[in-house]
């Protein structure tokens, strides 16, 4: 047997590889570090054996403890509800302006509220209520259905064009690409828009597109732009834009006619849940 090389320096036996003139030295774990790995081993097999951990074709090996967190979440949300009935009930019995009117049960509503907001309002009206292109903003006291209390709890539980037989229904036309009128007179009634909501406009184009916001247009938003809320109708002269203020943005939304869709909360949300929640949108700012 060849025997074995020790460094010089260090005093340990080397490995027999060199690179480059460097030499590998042979030099022995740590016994504590190899206590601990062991350790860690012996752990893992135990570890698999006591709970929950191989999965298998149709479920997976339970454990000698028989631990599930999924059993352990759902003993705590029961807990939960458990200790928040009363608080549900009293929320489910009362009015509207009767929570308003009971401290505890307002402070109860609006924590509830905030949390079901965050869960499903914010993704799309942001997480403080300001709203986005095509989303409306909630702290503004700009409503196409009406900001009062009962207004946004039926708001909230039909919704917008959702699935639900009573929802909140309206249509604007798409005046340009459903060919309804010419290119020129989208660009003119562009510009009589821009003109109600108190911005320099056209004057020529203003005058030519009378005619046609009174025959195409007033019927819903009213002969002088006012909007209407029982038809979701926005008003055009408050300079409040759900798609954009540009004369761009306006002619867009003339010629291809959006209309967002706002889900039924009515059956997902349980009717003192969805109270809380309305509460909790007419508090951000806007509410009338």
């Amino acid at each position: 047997m060849s025997k074995k090389e020790i460094d010089e320096v260090s005093g340990t036996e080397t490995t027999g590889h060199e690179w480059d003139g460097i030499k590998e030295l042979n030099t022995p774990l740590p016994r504590w570090w190899l206590y601990l790995f062991i350790a860690c081993i012996v752990w893992a097999v135990g570890y698999w054996f006591v709970m929950p951990s191989w999965p298998m074709l149709h479920g997976y090996t339970h454990g000698m403890l028989d631990h599930s967190q999924r059993d352990e979440v759902m003993a705590n949300v029961r807990a939960l509800q458990a200790a928040r009935a009363g608080k549900e009930q009293a929320l489910n019995q009362a009015t509207l302006k009767q929570i308003q009117d009971n401290p505890d049960l307002l402070q109860f509503a609006m924590a509830e509220g905030k949390t079901v907001f965050g869960d499903n309002c914010a993704p799309c009206h942001g997480s403080g209520g300001q709203g986005a292109h095509g989303y409306p903003n909630l702290n503004d006291d700009v409503w196409l259905w009406g900001g009062k209390l009962d207004e946004i709890q039926h708001t909230i539980t039909v919704g917008v064009r959702s699935s639900a037989q009573d929802t909140r229904e309206s249509q604007m036309p798409a005046f340009g690409r459903d060919g309804i009128l010419k290119p020129a007179e989208v660009a003119d009634l562009t510009q009589y828009v821009v003109h109600l909501s108190g911005r320099p406009a056209d004057p020529a184009a203003v005058r030519r597109a009378g005619k046609l916001f009174a025959d195409n247009c007033a019927a819903c938003h009213g002969a002088q732009g006012k909007g209407d809320r029982s038809v979701g109708a926005p008003n055009l002269t408050d300079n409040e834009w759900l798609y954009g203020p540009t004369p761009a943005d306006i002619r867009d939304q003339i010629w291809n006619g959006h209309g967002g869709v706002m889900p039924t909360w009515g059956g997902r949300l349980s009717p003192a849940t969805i109270k809380a929640l309305a509460v909790y949108v007419h508090s951000l700012g806007g509410g009338e």
